[in-house]
This record gives C-alpha cells, structure tokens and sequence, in this order.
C-alpha cells in the first residue's frame, strides 16, 4: 500500500543557499515526504534596527501563505532569529501561522529546545557564524533556560550569504574544540552553515550528541506528523534516540 504523500513547507532567508539543499537530502530518505520553500528577505545578521527588523513577523506570515496554497501539512521556520530575539518571538510566530493558514507551525529553535529539554542537556556547546554581541544574546538566553554555554565558537561573520561558504573542514573543528568542555550536547546553531551532514562524524567520534539547527526542524515537522524518524540515521542521533 502506497503511504500518503506529506509536504513539508519550509520558511527560508532570501540569502540562504543552504538549508533547501540540506533539507532535501534528509528527506531523500523518505520517499513520500518532500520539501517546500518560501523565502523572505534576510541578508545580514546583526542587532541593528534594520537588522532585526528583517524578521517582522507580517513578512514571515506573507510567506507562510505561499505556503499554504501548496497545501503542505507543516510549515516549520528553519531559522535560528529566536536566538538572539527571544524564544517567545518563535512562540508567538507560530500561533500567529496557525491561526492564518490553519496549519500547525514549528521553528528550528523551538525544536532544539524541545530536544535539549527532553535529553535533559544543562551544558551546551554552542557553534554559529554570528557576530559577537549576537552570540552574546543567544548564550544570555539559554542561560534564561537554565542552560550553560560552557564552551562557544563563533566566527564574527554578519553577511548572511558568507555563512554557507564557511568551509566543511572549519566548522568540523569547531564543532570539535566545542566538545573540549564535554558538553551534554552541542549545536551548530545557524540554518545557513553547511553542518547537519557533519553531524554523524561528530557524534561517533565524541560521543557527544550533536543537534543541527537544519535537522531540528526536519526531525520536528515529521514528529508532529507521525512519521518515523528512524530511516534518517545517518544524519545523527536526533532520529533515532530522541522521541
């Protein structure tokens, strides 16, 4: 019997040229899930006015229509902003897309924090691209959680478009110098960093849980969904040991 098809929207910066390509080869290994992507304008990452004011919620909301007329069954913002705007922006947000489209929402941060609660990780290792009064925010916001960034690494960069050109070999030592500490876990918290495939590696080589900000999103949409997880193990240990 042929299993239903299911789409998944996806919310996505305007200057991102990572996450659709990533996203797509995580479902690759569901034949009868496939991805969907609107895209709003982001093109820099910083505290600015101009800066945060790229993530006005009308502007995301006007995607998220786009995305319901292709019927999709979930609509999940793969993005990382409620980082430094605060997790109830992320909250909100996703009532807000309900009640617009009558589809349920989710975020890759509102994901990762499920996660983090549900494997109970108290000591993080935290990778980004960002910027550091950026990097700033989002340590001082999961510190609101009652989670420690006990190691960080962080490159300084503020061009949106730069981040996916940041090199596999680079972030494979970042993620790498982020485990010294021995954190509960670690995340490569930026939707536009070439990552999620690191992952596996990561994982067998510290035993340490590694949880992308591309695959949160991905590993929650299905979740709500009712769909197993388990044939996306390559991709880390989210799919298989987190339920």
């Amino acid at each position: 019997m042929q299993k239903r098809r299911i789409r998944l929207g996806i919310l996505t910066p305007s200057s991102n040229t990572a996450l659709e390509p990533m996203t797509s080869a995580m479902l690759s290994e569901l034949l009868h899930v496939s991805a969907h992507f609107a895209r709003f304008t982001v093109t820099e990452i910083a505290l600015s006015e101009q800066a945060l004011g790229q993530f006005d919620a009308s502007r995301i909301i006007a995607a998220a229509r786009q995305l319901a007329d292709a019927r999709v069954d979930m609509i999940g913002w793969s993005g990382t902003s409620a980082g430094w705007l605060g997790f109830e922006r992320d909250q909100t947000l996703c009532r807000q897309i309900t009640e617009e489209t009558g589809i349920p929402a989710t975020t890759s941060v509102l994901a990762l924090n499920e996660i983090l609660a549900k494997t109970e990780v108290r000591r993080l290792g935290l990778v980004s691209p960002y910027i550091d009064d950026v990097q700033q925010r989002i340590v001082r916001n999961y510190e609101k959680l009652g989670i420690e960034c006990v190691s960080e690494r962080h490159l300084g960069l503020q061009d949106n478009f730069s981040f996916a050109e940041v090199p596999d070999a680079q972030l494979a030592i970042m993620m790498r110098e982020a485990a010294f500490a021995r954190p509960d876990a670690v995340t490569t918290f930026c939707t536009n960093l070439h990552a999620a495939h690191l992952v596996r590696a990561f994982e067998m080589a510290t035993d340490i849980p590694a949880y992308d900000t591309v695959a949160t999103v991905v590993w929650k949409s299905l979740r709500m969904l009712g769909v197993d997880t388990k044939p996306l193990a390559s991709w880390g240990s989210l799919f298989t040991n987190v339920a």
